[in-house]
């Protein structure tokens, strides 16, 4: 049934604005009129089951999208364009790995903290809809680890409109992406040894990295006092010492997560947030007393993170949550279906993380962390119409993503009947 163009029956809702208080009746407006000629973006979908990610689970309900966005969220049977058995909001990935890899980061110097990844992606590769066929809709696009401040991610949408960067990003200067480890100092050589190259630099280890990365702060520190003193991307710099952008440190083994937090300590970083996270529970009441958030590597079942071979086992996120730390879940945007980011809550489930608490760290909590969240992340009246369909309670091992829609288009049609 088109929207606009078939009658909707009558029927007394008890419909309600998500956030606001108790639900009061109201009865939903009979058509919604698209006001343009391009792709569809006006629906009323019906669901057994509404996961809204603000706390609130709505049996037996609807979405109503009027030009891409959520205009009205409740509970009651009405007709609707097509039906499915649950919703969620669409799936945010805060930490992909869908640059153009290595290509992403300018080498010539291994702090670059002013660099943005917007020259580094390319919005036509197909690992784009790959992520949107397993309902990721919004991501964090970060340059690749191999310097130490690699640059300014940017969060993308992964479908909807055209494939430009007009249409599909809705965030720049997210924040600020470091990286502890072996990655920065990957193919590094001293200074000795070789006449010349792109590679004839620091780091070379571990200690390097941090050397850097303090030489980069002090440098910062310096220029606040002297005018005469400056360098490239220290206003960047400035704006990570003074809050105003999140730091995002890679850091998954327990010695890099210390390293991490220790620069947290030593600069008096605001804002920062643990990615790749993974042994945590052993230095879980440094997490705690240094205030940082987690992005958590994916949870692989071996219990062996992506990331520096880190120990991960899946109860780390219930342990974490118990404690109040915020963080989200994260795939990394692998290729490997049974971790993808749809399968990443079920894991946690497993490991003792409550739904609802698994359900926020892959929508509402990552859209915060990357200050989307007034766009994306849950279902509300006013936000963008980003959008889950599943074929059973969502993330359970028995049900699947049967159709995703981006900005109110049906990216991923469920009434194809393809279970993904």
């Amino acid at each position: 049934m088109l929207l606009g163009t078939a009658p909707i029956a009558a029927a007394t809702l008890a419909a309600f604005t998500l956030g606001a208080g108790p639900a009061t009746d109201a009865t939903l407006a009979a058509t919604t009129v698209q006001d343009d000629d391009g792709p569809r973006t006006s629906w009323i979908v019906t669901a057994d089951e509404i996961h809204t990610a603000t706390g609130r689970v709505i049996e037996g309900g609807f979405v109503r999208i009027g030009d891409g966005k959520i205009t009205a969220v409740g509970r009651g049977k009405i007709a609707g364009d097509f039906h499915v058995a649950a919703i969620t909001p669409g799936l945010v990935e805060c930490s992909s790995g869908l640059s153009v890899g290595q290509r992403s980061v300018e080498q010539d110097s291994e702090s670059t903290p002013h660099v943005s990844v917007e020259e580094g992606l390319d919005l036509f590769s197909t690992r784009w809809e790959r992520e949107l066929r397993r309902g990721v809709t919004t991501a964090c696009v970060a340059p690749d680890d191999r310097n130490v401040l690699g640059g300014l991610p940017v969060v993308v949408k992964t479908g909807g409109g055209e494939p430009t960067m007009d249409d599909r990003v809705i965030k720049t200067r997210v924040g600020v992406r470091a990286a502890m480890g072996s990655e920065p100092s990957a193919g590094n050589s001293p200074v000795f040894g070789r006449a010349f190259g792109l590679f004839n630099r620091r780091p070379t280890t571990r200690m390097g990295v941090e050397w850097v990365f303090r030489r980069t702060f002090y440098d910062a520190l310096r220029a606040q006092q002297d005018d005469d003193f400056t360098f490239e991307g220290v206003e960047t710099v400035n704006q990570v010492l003074a809050g105003e952008l999140p730091l995002f440190i890679q850091a998954a083994p327990r010695q890099d997560l210390m390293t991490a937090l220790g620069l947290k300590a030593e600069f008096s970083i605001p804002n920062v947030v643990i990615d790749a996270a993974a042994e945590v529970i052993p230095e879980a009441d440094a997490v705690v007393a240094s205030g940082a958030s987690l992005i958590f590597a994916p949870l692989e079942f071996d219990g062996t993170a992506s990331v520096e071979g880190a120990q991960l086992p899946w109860n780390a996120p219930a342990h974490m949550a118990e404690l109040g730390v915020t963080f989200a879940l994260s795939a990394r945007s692998t290729g490997n279906a049974d971790y993808s980011l749809a399968m990443q809550p079920a894991h946690a489930i497993r490991g003792g993380l409550d739904p609802v608490k698994a359900l926020e760290a892959v929508t509402i909590v990552p859209a915060r962390l990357l200050g989307v969240d007034d766009l994306v992340g849950s279902i509300e009246q006013g936000k963008h119409a980003d959008l889950v369909f599943w074929s059973g309670a969502p993330f359970q091992y028995t049900s699947s993503v049967t159709g995703v829609m981006v900005g109110g288009e049906l990216a991923v049609d469920p009434r194809h009947g393809e279970e993904l």
